[in-house]
């Protein structure tokens, strides 16, 4: 490894003693009080991986890296770990990990490498905490359905081939067509309806996972397009001198439409 990469890294390490000893704001930080800062900086990292900004990714995987080397500092403050072992429990996992690069597997493609990882990952989950019991409980409902789907294929549960996914999806979609057709204002509906949703997109989710796409990500695209879209009905309407609310849907559609063919 470069020296410049090793001083760097020690410097991070003595900065981070400092702080602890010296800033107040620093000092107080728990665990539990930086697990929220955590999730907010690591959003930020896929929004700055999203704009493809490099700058703003180089500065938020800073930001990350603060909070591993803040939780490895107070886990040692507590005799508990260090930096040093999440980095050597880390290597170690790596290592395990890819027996095509430190063993004697094979592994053509990323598809196989991918398979036998998923595959040690079960092992290792079915001693813990079962298949599925690695999935963290407070990642995003859409990404936790992905993975979830996704480990329970490793395990052989998914369909014999990606089309057949389709019936399911039309099966959800018929039960929530049947569920509003019946609403009421009663909470006891409103619950039913909601789950029946529930079904339909995790049936979604795992038709995108078959084919290859990423929900998030494709939903993401689709955000972004919409609001693309709709800041050109409102800049339009912004000509007229008017607010949107106040144009008719038949105007709304025309500078939609525009939109679409900027695009």
């Amino acid at each position: 490894m470069p020296e410049r990469k090793k001083e760097a890294f020690t410097r991070l390490l003595d900065v981070m003693d400092e702080l602890r000893e010296k800033c107040p704001w620093d000092r107080e930080q728990t665990m539990e009080s930086l697990r929220n800062c955590t999730i907010e900086e690591t959003y930020e990292l896929v929004d700055a991986i999203m704009e493809m900004d490099y700058d703003g990714i180089k500065q938020e995987l800073g930001d990350l890296l603060l909070h591993v080397v803040f939780y490895a500092k107070i886990a040692d403050e507590q005799k508990r770990f260090d930096i040093a072992d999440v980095i050597d429990f880390l290597c170690e996992k790596l290592i395990y990990r890819h027996p095509h690069v430190f063993g004697t597997v094979n592994a053509d493609n990323s598809g196989e490498v991918k398979y036998n990882w998923e595959q040690l990952k079960l092992k290792e989950k079915k001693r813990k905490k079962g298949i599925l019991g690695g999935v963290p409980k407070s990642l995003p409902a859409m990404v936790k359905a992905y993975r979830v789907g996704e480990k329970a294929a490793s395990a052989g549960f998914d369909w014999e081939k990606k089309e057949d996914v389709w019936d399911k999806v039309r099966e959800e979609f018929g039960e929530t067509e049947q569920e509003i057709r019946r609403i009421t204002d009663t909470e006891s509906n409103k619950a039913r309806l909601e789950e029946e949703f529930g079904d339909l997109f995790f049936s979604l989710v795992n038709a995108a996972r078959l084919y290859g796409v990423d929900p998030e990500m494709a939903l993401e695209s689709c955000n972004k397009k919409f609001i693309g879209r709709f800041n050109h009905v409102e800049r339009q309407a912004e000509k007229g001198g008017k607010s949107v609310k106040e144009y008719s849907l038949q105007q709304l559609e025309s500078w939609w439409q525009e939109a679409k063919q900027t695009e």
